[in-house]
């Protein structure tokens, strides 16, 4: 068997889709794609493109050292997005000729159902409330927020107030049997962190996401964990193990790739397996499309120290082109309970619909992350 053609799809809301076709017909989807960069991380998808072509499929592990290291200059968000979608497209082929779903590849399951959880906004005071009520009546069993809006590096009384009275009013509607995330999403200084972080020991965050910005150094970060009991979470702009090792060293609780942005389904595994060694649980970062979603899950369903999944289904991106608006069967997208039965379809367990897929990439799209400002007119965090 050997790779034949390599396409890519720009498709609403803001995802790159791959395919990567052979000669005896198996067909591979990916999605590699960094939000606000598509069109960048397309070109790199193309660029890469000699290195497989022609190619047997099946030596995933061969392409994923030649796709990364080949290359002089390598890592970052683009290149390891490329990545991703490529090792994701060589999974799903390597499922499919052997008829089995990637994570009996990955040495069978460890669990029959993936816990999920849903996004309910956060950065404005208002609707928090009825935004975790609708969650909840949906079935869902844990709720993540952003903690707050743009944020002065030592914010006032009142800007600390608020954040944790949402944080509060979500805990009340969620009660003590579920779980809540908070997503400091990098807008907040480390000493503001060690400022809100005991505060919300309160509410018994699941965990607290990003609570800096991750290109500051480990030992910041390692401050900001020893300041407070509140399990810490970061990972979804870190590419490689090489780049999580340090944040364990830190002392985080949850490690967060990504399976578009982290190398793939292989990466992800090997993040998994060193986070294991610390004591440390994953929770695969995805608010992007159903290729992206159905890769991370077979992850899941093979990692012993899994914790739960983000998941993008009515995440307000997604306006116009829902989570399954690509696929031929949305039955392995339907959350019972907060839970995700396990796939048995072959390779990714997914069934593109290829027609929808190429119109709505002659539609594209051309989104970019929002830019934010303080009151004064600086930039902020976004």
């Amino acid at each position: 068997m050997k790779i034949t053609d390599i396409e890519t799809f720009l498709v609403p809301p803001r995802w790159l889709f791959l395919k990567v076709s052979t000669d005896e017909g198996v067909i591979g989807w990916g999605e590699p794609v960094v939000e606000g960069r598509a069109e960048t991380v397309q070109a790199a998808v193309r660029e890469l493109a000699d290195l497989v072509r022609g190619q047997d499929p099946l030596r995933i592990e061969e392409h994923w050292q030649v796709l990364r290291r080949s290359g002089f200059y390598r890592g970052g968000p683009v290149l390891s997005s490329a990545l991703a979608g490529y090792d994701q497209a060589l999974w799903d082929i390597a499922g499919k000729v052997r008829g089995v779903p990637v994570h009996e590849l990955l040495g069978g399951p460890v669990r029959d159902r993936v816990r999920v959880y849903s996004w309910v906004g956060g950065d404005r005071p208002q609707g928090i409330r009825e935004a975790v009520q609708g969650q909840v009546d949906r079935g869902f069993t844990a709720v993540k927020m952003n903690a707050c809006g743009p944020i002065d590096a030592i914010a006032t009384p009142a800007d600390v107030d608020g954040v944790l009275a949402r944080a509060h009013e979500a805990r009340d509607v969620l009660g003590p049997e579920r779980g809540l995330a908070i997503d400091f999403h990098g807008r907040v200084s480390p000493a503001m962190a060690k400022r809100l972080l005991p505060r919300l020991e309160e509410v018994q965050p699941l965990f607290v996401e990003e609570p800096i910005l991750p290109e500051l150094p480990a030992d910041v970060l390692k401050s900001v964990v020893d300041s407070s009991p509140v399990p810490i979470a970061t990972g979804e702009r870190l590419y490689s193990r090489w780049e999580f090792k340090p944040v364990l060293d830190a002392g985080i609780a949850v490690a967060q790739p990504d399976p578009s942005h982290a190398g793939g389904i292989s990466e992800l595994r090997r993040i998994a397996s060193l986070a294991e060694i610390y004591g440390a649980s994953i929770a695969p970062h995805c608010p992007l499309g159903p290729i992206s979603l159905a890769a991370s899950v077979q992850v899941a369903f093979a990692t012993p120290n899994f914790l739960i999944q983000e998941q993008s289904l009515n995440l307000h991106y997604n306006a116009g082109s829902e989570l399954t608006g690509y696929l031929l069967d949305t039955a392995p997208f339907a959350f019972v309970d907060g839970q995700m039965a396990r796939p048995t379809g072959a390779g990714l367990g997914i069934e593109i619909d290829e027609d929808a897929v190429r119109r709505a990439a002659e539609i594209g799209h051309a989104w970019r992350s929002p830019l934010w400002r303080h009151e004064d007119g600086s930039l902020a965090e976004w």
